[in-house]
C-alpha cells in the first residue's frame, strides 16, 4: 500500500479498558498501528505491533512527557482533506502519514479534583496533547474517525467488519461526543482551577458555557410524556446519599429540595417542614423531632398524604415509628437512628429516605423558558433584623420568634404566601395564590380558632389594607412583611387602627 492508501490508527489512552481487543481487531483488519509510548508498551505486552508516534516525527518524548504528539507530522495526517488536492500536495512533500482513526482519552483531571489534590497535581493532570487530538480528529470527521469511549470501540469495530467503513452518521456522532467529551473537559479543569486558587468569577458573566454532567436518568419528567435526567455542575456531588426506597422521580426530586431548604431554613432549631409540589402544607419546630413532626403534620393532614418530610435534626425512633402510620413519599433529614431505620424501610420498603449532607450542588438556579434561560443566584433569603427594620403601632418584641418563623414559612412557599404562626407551628398557609387576599382568606379559614393570637406573615407587600383588614377579623395580634406598595401608608393606618403591630422588614421573599 501507498502512504495514501494504508489504513492508520493512532492509539494514545489513558484508560486502558478495551483497548486492546479493540487494537486486535483493527490489526487483524491490515490497519497499522501508531501509538505514543505508554500505550504502545500496552499493546506490544498484549502481542501487537505497534509504531511509536516518536519513530514518525523522529522527536522523542520531551518535557517528561509533556509534549508526545504535537508534532505537525502528526496533525498534518489528521486534518488533511482527502479531497483537497494542496493538502495531499502538502501531505506528500512533507511525507506526512495520513491517519483514519483517532482513539484516545484524557488525563483523569476530574479523579485528581476530587481528591483535593495540590494545585501542582491538578496542573500536571491537565491534558493537552490529548484535546488536541480529540478536536482535530472531530473536525476531520469525513476522513478521521475519532473514539474517546471505550463503550464506542465494540461498535465501530463492528461497522469496520461489516461495511468495510466506519459510517457517515456513525462518524458525525462521533465527533460530537469529542466535542462534547473536550467541552466537559475544559470545564472541570475551570472549576477545579478556582477551587483550588480561590479564583471567584463572576457568577452571571457576559458568557456561560453550560458544562453539566448527567448524575442518572428518571423514569419521566414533571409528566409521563416528558423526558428527564438529573444533572450535576463540573466537581458536584448530590447533597443527599439514598438509604432506602424507590428511585427518586422528577417530582420527588423538586419537593426533596423544598424540604431541605425548609432544614437549612431550620437548623437554628429542631424543625418539620411537609412539602407537596414544592411549597409547605405545614411547619413547626419543636423540642422533639416527634413534637416538630407532629405539628408540622397538623396543620394540613388531608394534603400531607404522600407528601415529603423534612426533619432538621437527627430523627429518632419515636418519630420514625410514628412516620410508619403514615403514607409519605419522601423522607430527608441530616441523619437517623439505626436501629429505627431498619424497621422503617421493612415496613415502608418504598419510602425514600435520604440523608441530606448539607448545602448544595450548585449556587446558581437555571429556569427553562420559552424566552430563553434564566439563571439567578440561588441563596436563602437573609434574615431579618430589627435594627435595619421598622415597627408600626406597638413594638411586640416578646413575638419576635414567632414572627421570624412566619416569615421563613412564607419565604419557603410558592407566592403569593401567607403564613400564620402560633407557637412555634405554622396553624395555617395560604400558598399559591394569585390574590394576596384571597391568600389571607385562606390560611385564616384553615387556622380556625388558632388564629386567634397568633402572627402572620406574608412573602411581599400587602397592595391594600383588605389583607390586615381580614387579619384582624380572625385575631392575628402581628404581622411580619417587606413592605414597598404605594398604599404603604393606608396599610400601616389600617394596621394601627385595628391594633396589629406590624414589623416592616424590607425583605422579599417571592417563590415563582
Amino acid at each position: 500500500m501507498t502512504i495514501m492508501e494504508k489504513k492508520r490508527a493512532l492509539i494514545s489512552v489513558y484508560d486502558k479498558t478495551g483497548i486492546t481487543e479493540l487494537a486486535r481487531e483493527l490489526a487483524s483488519l491490515g490497519w497499522e498501528l501508531l501509538s505514543s509510548s505508554g500505550t504502545a508498551n500496552h499493546l506490544r505486552k498484549a502481542g501487537l505491533t505497534v509504531t511509536e508516534v516518536s519513530d514518525i516525527t523522529g522527536y522523542p518524548h520531551i518535557l517528561g512527557g509533556r509534549v508526545k504528539t504535537l508534532h505537525p507530522l502528526i496533525f498534518g495526517g489528521i486534518l488533511a482533506r482527502r479531497e483537497n488536492p494542496a493538502d495531499m500536495k502538502d501531505t506528500g512533500e512533507y511525507s506526512i502519514p495520513l491517519l483514519d482513526m483517532i482513539v484516545c482519552n484524557l488525563y483523569p483531571f476530574e479523579e485528581t479534583a476530587r481528591k483535593k489534590s495540590t494545585l501542582d497535581d491538578l496542573l500536571e493532570n491537565i491534558d493537552i496533547g490529548g484535546v488536541s487530538l480529540l478536536r482535530a480528529a472531530a473536525k476531520n470527521f469525513r476522513q478521521v474517525v475519532v473514539l474517546t469511549d471505550p463503550s464506542d470501540y465494540a461498535a465501530a469495530a463492528e461497522e469496520l467488519k461489516a461495511e468495510g467503513d466506519v459510517t457517515l452518521p456513525t462518524r458525525e456522532m462521533l465527533a460530537v461526543k469529542a466535542f462534547r467529551t473536550t467541552a466537559l473537559y475544559d470545564g472541570m479543569i475551570s472549576e477545579g482551577l478556582c477551587q483550588s486558587t480561590g479564583y471567584s468569577s463572576p457568577e452571571l458573566p457576559a458568557r456561560m458555557p453550560l458544562v453539566l454532567v448527567k448524575k442518572q436518568d428518571l423514569r419521566y419528567g414533571e409528566n409521563p410524556h416528558q423526558q428527564a435526567s438529573l444533572y450535576l455542575p463540573p466537581l458536584s456531588d448530590l447533597p443527599w446519599e439514598q438509604l432506602s426506597g424507590k428511585p427518586l422521580s422528577y417530582n420527588n426530586i423538586l419537593d426533596a429540595d423544598c424540604a431541605m431548604r425548609g432544614c437549612a431554613m431550620l437548623q437554628d432549631c429542631c424543625g418539620a417542614v411537609v412539602i407537596k409540589h414544592t411549597t409547605p402544607c405545614g411547619m413547626a419546630r419543636g423540642s422533639t423531632p416527634l413534637e416538630a413532626y407532629e405539628k408540622a403534620f397538623r396543620c394540613d393532614p388531608v394534603s400531607a398524604f404522600g407528601g415529603v418530610v423534612g426533619i432538621s435534626r437527627k430523627v429518632d425512633a419515636a418519630t420514625l415509628e410514628k412516620m410508619a402510620e403514615r403514607f409519605t413519599e419522601v423522607l430527608v433529614a441530616p441523619d437517623f437512628d439505626d436501629q429505627p431505620l431498619e424497621m422503617l424501610r421493612e415496613k415502608k420498603p418504598s419510602l425514600r429516605i435520604l440523608r441530606w449532607k448539607g448545602g448544595r450542588a450548585s449556587t446558581l438556579q437555571f429556569t427553562g423558558t420559552w424566552s430563553g434561560i434564566l439563571v439567578q443566584q440561588d441563596s436563602l433569603p437573609p434574615l431579618p433584623v430589627p435594627e435595619k427594620s421598622e415597627w408600626v403601632g406597638r413594638p411586640r418584641p416578646d413575638l419576635w420568634d414567632d414572627l421570624i418563623f412566619a416569615w421563613k414559612a412564607a419565604a419557603l412557599s410558592k407566592s403569593n404566601a401567607i403564613s400564620i404562626i402560633r407557637d412555634g407551628e405554622a396553624v395555617g398557609i395560604g400558598r399559591g395564590f394569585c390574590s394576596r387576599l384571597h391568600a389571607v382568606e385562606f390560611a385564616v379559614k384553615q387556622a380556625g380558632g388558632r388564629a386567634q393570637g397568633a402572627v402572620l406573615g406574608s412573602d411581599a407587600f400587602f397592595p391594600f389594607p383588605d389583607g390586615v383588614q381580614a387579619a384582624a377579623q380572625a385575631g392575628i395580634t402581628a404581622i411580619i412583611q417587606p413592605g414597598g406598595s404605594v398604599r404603604d401608608g393606608e396599610v400601616r393606618e389600617a394596621a394601627e387602627k385595628l391594633g396589629i403591630s406590624m414589623f416592616m422588614c424590607g425583605q422579599r421573599t417571592f417563590r415563582h
